[in-house]
C-alpha cells in the first residue's frame, strides 16, 4: 500500500497498526500488573497501590496506575503531589481528572487560594460540584448569570454535595437568592424523595424548621392535621412540602386537602405550584383529571419546566391544543428542545391558524428537521419529507485516520477496553473527544476516531462518536450492522422486521456482546435469565443454559424471539412492544388505558423517563436502521401508529408474558 506523501513515518506506521495489530491485551505481558493496580484501587488499598506503581512504569496505562495511586491518597496529598502528577501526565485524561478531584478537596477544606489557582486549568468543567464552588467564588463579580447557572446546577442536583449547598449559603447571606428560591429547591427534592436536601435548603431560610421536613416525608397527613391552626409564613410553605409529598401517592386527596382547607392560607404563587404538583402527579399516574388540576394554576409563570412539561402531556392526552401552546410558551428554558418545538408547531397547527401562523409554525418544524431524533424525524413528516438517508460524507482520507489511530488518548482508551477496563478506556475515549475540551474534535475528526473503534469492533465508541458529529453525518457509522448475517437470519426465522431488532439492540447494548446490566440482563439484547428460559421453552430451544446468553447467537435469538413473542401480544405495536421490552409487559397493558392516542403522544406520555427515552430512540434507530438496509425512504409515522385501550373481546396471546 502506497501512502501519500504529507504522512509522516509515526502515522504511516499507526495507521497499519489499525489493521495489523492485536487487540491490546495480547500485546504486552505486564498487563496483570495493571489489572492487579485496578483491583487494589477498588479496595481501596493504598499500600499496594504505592508497592506495584513503579512496575507500571512505561506501561501504555501507566497515566491510570499512577492515577489511581494518587487518587486513593488525595486526602492526604500536597499541592506539590498534585502538581507533579500533572506535569508527569499533562494533557492526559487522567491528569484533568484528577485536578478535578483535587478541586473538590480545596473546595472541602475552604482554601480559596489554591481554588483559585487551580480551576482555570480545569478543561473538563463537567463536575457540579466544582462549578459550585467556582460559582459562589464568583460572587463578588454580581453577575446575575452566575445565579441564573447555580440555580439551574442546584435545581437539578440528584445528590446533596457539599459545593452546591455552600454555595447556596453564600448566595443567600449576599442576598442574590431568596427565601422562595430555597423553598422552591425544598419543593423539588421533597417531590422526588430526597428529603435531606430539602432539609438543607430549609435551614439556610430557616435553621429551627429544618427538622419539620422528616416529619412531612414520614407521614405528611398528620402533618398537615397538627398544623391547621397554627399558620405562619414559615409553615405555609412547611404545608406546600407536605402537600406535594401527599401527591405522589394520592394526588387526588391533595387536591381535596388543598380545595377544603389549605387553598385559603397560601399566596397565589404557593397555590399555583401545588396545583401544578398535584396535576404532574395526576398526569403521571395517566389519570383524566390532570388537566383539571392543572386548569386551577392562574398563573403559568408560577410553574417550573418540570411541572409545565407534564401539563403539555396531560393536553396531549385530552386533545387540549391551545393549553399545550400555552404551557409550551411559558417554558423559561427548555422551549428550544425539539420535543417541544415539534408540540408546539402541532399546537400551533391544531389551531386553525392564518397563513402566516402556518408558515411560522412550518418554519419551526423545518428548523429541527433532520434524521437526527425522534422529534426530528417527525418534524420531516410534518414539513412533507420522507426519511432517507442524508449524502454519503467523502471518504477518510488515510492522513485523517493516521491522526485518529495516533492519538494517545484514543489509544489508551483502546487499550483499556481491550484489557476489559470498559469504564476506564470509555471515559478517557469520551474526554479525548470531547469537543468542549482544548484540541476538541472537528466532524471529520469525530468520523476518523469512529472509523477507528469500528475497525477494532469497539461498537458502542464507534456509534457515540459518529453521533456527535453536527454537520456531517455519515449514517452506516452511526447505525452499523455488525453480526449481520446472524441478527437478519434469526429475525427472519421469526417473521420480525431486522430493522427493529437492530434498532433495539443499538438502544440496549450499543453492540456489546458482554455487556450486563445491574439487575443482570445480559448480552447483545439484554435479555434477563428468567426470560431467557421462558422464552427458550416457547420457541422450542431445547438444553438452554442460562451462560448460554454469552453467545451471541444464541442471545440473538432468545432476544428477537421474545421481543416477537411480545409484539404480537400487543398486535403488532412497536412503540408498545418496546415499553414492554423495557419496563415489562404489564405496565404497557395498563398504560394503553384511556383514549385513543397517535402513538407519539402515547410515547410523551410514558411515566418512566427511562421508558419513555428508550420507546422514542428504538423507533427512531428502526426507522433509521430501515433506511440504511433497504437504501429506500421510511416512514416513523406509520411505525408509530395509534395506541389505545385493548379491544374488549381480544384475548391477550400470552398472558404469561414475563
Amino acid at each position: 500500500m502506497q501512502f501519500p506523501q504529507i504522512l509522516t513515518p509515526l502515522a504511516v506506521l499507526a495507521l497499519t497498526l489499525v489493521f495489523s495489530s492485536p487487540a491490546p491485551a495480547q500485546i504486552k505481558a505486564e498487563d496483570g500488573v495493571i489489572s492487579e493496580m485496578h483491583q487494589a484501587f477498588r479496595k481501596n488499598d493504598k499500600a499496594r497501590l504505592t508497592a506495584l506503581l513503579p512496575q507500571a512504569r512505561g506501561h501504555t496505562l501507566e497515566p491510570w496506575a499512577a492515577y489511581w495511586e494518587l487518587r486513593a491518597r488525595l486526602d492526604l496529598a500536597s499541592s506539590a503531589d498534585v502538581q507533579d502528577f500533572a506535569s508527569r501526565y499533562a494533557g492526559s485524561y487522567q491528569e484533568d481528572r484528577l485536578r478535578t478531584e483535587w478541586l473538590q478537596q480545596l473546595g472541602k477544606r475552604r482554601d480559596w487560594v489554591n481554588f483559585a489557582a487551580e480551576y482555570p486549568r480545569y478543561r473538563m468543567r463537567d463536575d457540579k460540584e466544582v462549578r459550585c464552588y467556582a460559582l459562589a467564588a464568583d460572587l463578588a463579580t454580581g453577575s446575575p448569570d452566575t445565579v441564573t447557572e447555580f440555580k439551574r446546577l442546584w435545581y437539578a442536583q440528584k445528590e446533596v454535595d457539599d459545593g452546591c449547598n455552600y454555595a447556596a449559603e453564600r448566595m443567600h447571606a449576599a442576598r442574590k437568592i431568596d427565601g422562595l428560591d430555597l423553598w422552591r429547591k425544598a419543593r423539588i427534592a421533597i417531590e422526588n424523595s430526597r428529603p435531606r436536601a430539602a432539609q438543607l435548603a430549609v435551614e439556610i431560610e430557616a435553621k429551627d424548621v429544618g427538622s419539620q421536613v422528616a416529619l412531612i416525608q414520614a407521614d405528611p397527613i398528620k402533618y398537615l392535621d397538627k398544623r391547621l391552626m397554627a399558620i405562619t409564613t414559615k409553615r405555609k410553605e412547611l404545608s406546600v412540602l407536605a402537600l406535594i409529598r401527599i401527591a405522589a401517592t394520592n394526588p387526588d386527596l391533595a387536591a381535596e386537602q388543598l380545595h377544603k382547607r389549605w387553598g385559603l392560607f397560601l399566596s397565589k404563587e404557593e397555590r399555583n405550584w401545588t396545583w401544578g404538583a398535584i396535576g404532574k402527579q395526576a398526569a403521571f399516574k395517566l389519570q383524566d383529571n390532570a388537566g383539571e388540576y392543572f386548569s386551577k394554576v392562574t398563573r403559568d409563570a408560577d410553574l417550573n419546566d418540570d411541572l409545565l412539561g407534564w401539563k403539555v402531556r396531560a393536553a396531549l392526552r385530552q386533545g387540549d391544543w391551545k393549553t399545550v401552546g400555552l404551557a409550551i410558551d411559558a417554558m423559561q428554558d427548555s422551549a428550544s428542545e425539539p420535543v417541544w418545538v415539534y408540540w408546539r408547531a402541532r399546537a400551533a397547527l391544531a389551531s386553525n391558524p392564518n397563513e402566516a401562523q402556518r408558515q411560522a409554525a412550518l418554519q419551526s418544524l423545518r428548523a429541527i428537521a433532520s434524521v437526527r431524533g425522534f422529534y426530528e424525524q417527525l418534524a420531516l413528516e410534518e414539513t412533507g419529507q420522507a426519511i432517507a438517508l442524508p449524502a454519503k460524507p467523502n471518504p477518510l482520507t488515510f492522513t485523517e485516520k493516521a491522526a485518529a489511530s495516533a492519538n494517545m488518548g484514543l489509544q489508551r482508551a483502546l487499550y483499556a477496553i481491550g484489557m476489559g477496563l470498559r469504564s476506564e478506556g470509555n471515559r478517557e475515549w469520551n474526554y479525548t473527544t470531547n469537543l468542549h475540551t482544548p484540541g476538541g474534535m472537528s466532524d471529520r475528526e469525530l468520523l476518523a476516531a469512529a472509523d477507528w473503534a469500528c475497525q477494532r469492533q469497539v461498537w458502542d465508541r464507534c456509534i457515540n462518536t459518529s453521533d456527535r458529529t453536527q454537520g456531517t453525518i455519515d449514517m452506516e457509522q452511526r447505525f452499523p450492522t455488525p453480526l449481520r448475517d446472524t441478527v437478519l437470519r434469526k429475525a427472519k426465522a421469526v417473521g420480525m422486521d431486522p430493522a427493529y431488532v437492530y434498532g433495539l439492540i443499538r438502544q440496549e447494548s450499543r453492540f456489546v456482546t458482554d455487556a450486563r446490566s445491574g439487575v443482570g440482563a445480559t448480552g447483545l439484547m439484554q435479555v434477563m435469565p428468567a426470560t431467557a428460559r421462558w422464552t427458550a421453552k416457547k420457541i422450542g430451544l431445547t438444553s438452554f443454559t442460562v451462560e448460554q446468553l454469552n453467545d451471541h447467537e444464541v442471545n440473538v435469538a432468545i432476544g428477537t424471539g421474545y421481543l416477537k413473542l411480545v409484539l404480537d401480544d400487543f398486535g403488532g405495536s412497536m412503540p408498545m412492544a418496546a415499553a414492554a421490552y423495557n419496563a415489562g409487559p404489564s405496565r404497557p397493558r395498563s398504560w394503553r388505558n384511556g383514549p385513543v392516542l397517535e402513538a407519539a403522544i402515547w410515547a410523551e406520555n410514558i411515566p418512566f423517563l427511562e421508558t419513555r427515552d428508550y420507546v422514542k430512540k428504538v423507533l427512531s434507530n428502526t426507522t433509521n436502521y430501515a433506511a440504511v438496509l433497504t437504501g429506500q425512504p421510511q416512514s416513523l409515522k406509520s411505525r408509530l401508529g395509534s395506541v389505545g385501550p385493548k379491544p374488549v373481546n381480544a384475548v391477550e396471546s400470552y398472558p404469561d408474558l414475563p
